[in-house]
């Protein structure tokens, strides 16, 4: 669940858009839930702010520019070569886990791993 002061500052700097009633509310369409929706999940990802505005004007736009691609290609590298750097820091560390504890880390990557898939399967259906 999204705050009200949240979606108002999402509005305030442009993550999200809304028409104004006659009494003065706000109006937000079914592409702003969804575009809240995205933001949730990008800031679940860790993604700051800006970042999630260029994924959202990226995605809005309907045509995509080679260096655009190509950035965002260097960036999603850069981000799994240091999960590569990560996990295997991970590896002497989980050898001196218990088989409770190896349990609950299996129980909680496997719970990433369906998030994020979810997330890939969605945004491309």
């Amino acid at each position: 669940m999204v705050s009200k002061r949240t979606i108002d500052y999402y509005t305030s700097i442009g993550l999200l858009s809304a028409e104004r009633s006659k009494s003065n509310y706000r109006i937000y369409s079914d592409e702003s839930l969804k575009d809240l929706k995205f933001i949730e999940e990008c800031k679940s990802l860790h993604y700051p702010l800006d970042e999630i505005k260029r994924k959202l004007d990226m995605k809005k736009d309907k045509t995509i520019r080679d260096s655009e691609v190509e950035k965002h290609v260097n960036t999603v590298s850069q981000q799994m070569q240091q999960l590569q750097n990560d996990l295997f820091d991970l590896i002497p560390i989980i050898e001196k886990l218990d088989d409770l504890q190896k349990e609950k880390l299996t129980s909680n990557i496997l719970m990433l791993k369906s998030v994020l898939t979810n997330s890939l399967l969605n945004k491309t259906s």
